[in-house]
């Protein structure tokens, strides 16, 4: 059974319900129609009941609730607890009337309010405009400063990593961590990998050098996360720092990191900053012919995760799929 496989059969095994809020797009429909098909999760639709019925049309979305943000009879009580939650911000009523018309804001504060289990978009709007609702609303998880994104990596025919298995982190969200930061991602990436992947995680803190052969601003800010992480974690299999080859190849690992028990054996990668997060998935995608799933996101207070504009109604099925799999912890 496959990666995606998986996901859905662990989530078919306690439905919960994910809320999809771009409701103008034929994608999400074709979406929620194959989901409600499969048994993954419940569906919450929301936007405007007669759009949505004619972008339905010829596909069954019987099962998916669809709520009308303006029509929900909740609607006052979602305009107050946003206003509540960001009066000190500066916010007014008027202003959170508004806001919470938008169809994100308001999918976001269904899953604040306990009526979604976890919410997915992107399909038609930015990372940006996915992550701001969810920071506002939402907020970290208690012990987590910020919200970082991940990919699970499927690589075929591949000896390294979990069976092939990756998570590769950050690849989409914070550009240049700090130590501090960095070593936030690391701890939150290895609890996604033993979450999704169902192995342990192995965790190697990336950099162009390994072992102090190499001394700069840049390896230092990886040796300083890496001290960090082991401390606040200190039961993790975490290691660094490590090139990209001590930490995949045993022989390699050996040889540049004697003594490490993560050199060579490492299935979670944690790249010093976005650029390199995001060109090493990207090329081990094309290159590899890897199945690349993500930005996933992780560090917020309840599942939220985006979509890539790019993406295909079955694309949509499978973070579907593994947004319910993180709301079942």
């Amino acid at each position: 059974m496959n990666f995606l496989d998986r996901i859905c059969e662990r989530a078919k095994s306690d439905m919960k319900t994910i809320v999809l809020p771009e409701t103008e797009d034929i994608r999400v429909i074709k979406a929620a129609a194959m989901v409600q098909e499969k048994g993954i999760a419940n569906i919450v639709l929301v936007g405007d009941p007669e759009k949505i019925a004619v972008l339905a049309e010829g596909l069954d979305i019987s099962k998916c609730r669809i709520i009308n943000p303006v029509a929900y009879e909740k609607f006052d009580e979602y305009v107050n607890a946003f206003y509540e939650l960001r009066k000190a911000k500066g916010m007014t009523i008027e202003k959170a009337t508004e806001t919470m018309k938008d169809y994100v804001y308001f999918a976001t504060m269904m899953v604040k309010l306990g009526e979604a289990d976890g919410m997915v978009s992107g399909a038609a709007h930015s990372t940006a405009d996915t992550v701001r609702p969810s920071l506002q609303i939402l907020k970290t998880k208690p012990g987590t400063k910020m919200a970082s994104a991940f990919f699970v990596m499927i690589v075929p025919d591949c000896e390294y990593g979990a069976d092939g298995a990756f998570v590769y982190a950050d690849s989409g969200v914070v550009e240049n961590p700090d130590a501090e930061g960095l070593s936030d991602i690391a701890i939150e990436s290895a609890k996604s990998f033993a979450q999704l992947i169902e192995k342990e995680p192995i965790v190697a803190m990336l950099s162009y050098s390994t072992y102090g052969s190499a001394k700069s601003e840049l390896t230092e800010k990886v040796i300083k996360a890496t001290e960090l992480a082991k401390a606040k974690a200190p039961d993790l299999m975490l290691d660094g720092e490590l090139q990209a080859d001590a930490a995949l190849v045993p022989a390699i690992g050996q040889s540049k990191a004697p003594g490490s028990k993560v050199a060579g054996h490492a299935n979670t990668l944690i790249f010093p900053d976005l650029n390199c997060g995001n060109i090493a998935y990207k090329l081990t995608q094309r290159l590899a012919k890897a199945e690349a799933y993500g930005p996933i996101l992780q560090g917020i207070a309840k599942p939220v995760n985006d979509l890539s504009r790019g993406c295909s109604a079955e694309d949509i099925v499978g973070v579907v799929a593994i947004t319910a799999v993180q709301a079942q912890a």
